[in-house]
Protein backbone atom coordinates (compact mmCIF):
# COMPACT_ATOMS: atom_id res chain seq x y z
CA UNK A 1 0.00 0.00 0.00
CA UNK A 2 1.41 3.07 -0.94
CA UNK A 3 1.30 6.29 0.20
CA UNK A 4 -1.34 7.57 -1.89
CA UNK A 5 -3.24 4.75 -1.09
CA UNK A 6 -3.75 5.84 2.01
CA UNK A 7 -4.41 9.31 1.13
CA UNK A 8 -7.35 8.05 -0.63
CA UNK A 9 -8.45 5.89 2.20
CA UNK A 10 -8.35 8.97 4.48
CA UNK A 11 -10.26 10.74 2.06
CA UNK A 12 -12.67 8.40 1.86
CA UNK A 13 -13.45 8.05 5.34
CA UNK A 14 -13.29 11.69 6.09
CA UNK A 15 -16.16 12.16 3.07
CA UNK A 16 -18.35 9.23 4.26
CA UNK A 17 -18.22 10.64 8.00
CA UNK A 18 -19.41 14.26 6.83
CA UNK A 19 -22.25 12.34 4.63
CA UNK A 20 -23.60 10.63 7.79
CA UNK A 21 -23.12 14.12 10.04
CA UNK A 22 -24.99 16.06 7.22
CA UNK A 23 -27.73 13.22 7.24
CA UNK A 24 -27.92 13.63 10.86
CA UNK A 25 -28.10 17.18 10.70
CA UNK A 26 -30.84 17.21 7.88
CA UNK A 27 -33.05 14.39 9.64
CA UNK A 28 -32.52 16.36 13.23
CA UNK A 29 -33.15 20.18 12.10
CA UNK A 30 -37.06 19.74 11.84
CA UNK A 31 -37.52 18.45 15.14
CA UNK A 32 -34.58 20.97 16.79
CA UNK A 33 -36.70 24.18 14.90
CA UNK A 34 -40.14 22.60 16.21
CA UNK A 35 -38.98 22.69 20.00
CA UNK A 36 -36.93 25.59 20.09
CA UNK A 37 -39.89 27.75 18.65
CA UNK A 38 -42.48 25.98 21.06
CA UNK A 39 -44.61 24.06 18.43
CA UNK A 40 -47.45 22.46 20.06
CA UNK A 41 -46.98 19.16 17.69
CA UNK A 42 -42.55 19.39 18.15
CA UNK A 43 -42.35 15.44 18.45
CA UNK A 44 -44.70 15.27 15.23
CA UNK A 45 -42.79 17.24 13.47
CA UNK A 46 -39.32 15.37 14.67
CA UNK A 47 -40.65 12.22 13.48
CA UNK A 48 -41.35 13.41 9.98
CA UNK A 49 -38.39 14.78 9.17
CA UNK A 50 -36.83 11.71 9.82
CA UNK A 51 -39.08 9.80 8.28
CA UNK A 52 -39.28 11.91 5.10
CA UNK A 53 -35.25 12.10 4.99
CA UNK A 54 -35.56 8.09 5.08
CA UNK A 55 -38.54 7.27 2.66
CA UNK A 56 -37.15 9.20 -0.34
CA UNK A 57 -36.22 13.46 0.46
CA UNK A 58 -38.82 14.72 -1.22
CA UNK A 59 -41.69 15.52 1.64
CA UNK A 60 -38.39 17.06 3.76
CA UNK A 61 -39.11 20.49 2.98
CA UNK A 62 -42.41 20.22 3.95
CA UNK A 63 -41.30 18.77 7.36
CA UNK A 64 -39.24 21.75 7.88
CA UNK A 65 -42.23 24.39 6.98
CA UNK A 66 -44.22 22.46 9.47
CA UNK A 67 -41.81 23.19 11.96
CA UNK A 68 -41.72 27.03 11.06
CA UNK A 69 -45.74 27.27 11.05
CA UNK A 70 -47.13 29.16 13.84
CA UNK A 71 -50.80 27.65 14.95
CA UNK A 72 -53.09 29.76 16.05
CA UNK A 73 -54.22 29.68 19.88
CA UNK A 74 -57.92 28.89 20.26
CA UNK A 75 -60.08 31.57 22.27
CA UNK A 76 -60.17 31.62 25.88
CA UNK A 77 -63.42 29.54 27.12
CA UNK A 78 -63.37 28.01 23.46
CA UNK A 79 -63.33 23.87 22.76
CA UNK A 80 -62.16 22.95 19.92
CA UNK A 81 -64.11 19.95 18.02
Amino acid sequence: MTGLDLFAWIVLLIVLAVAILVCWLMGSLPGHVARSRGHPWADAVRVAGWITLIFGFALWPLALIWAYVDVPAGRAGETRR
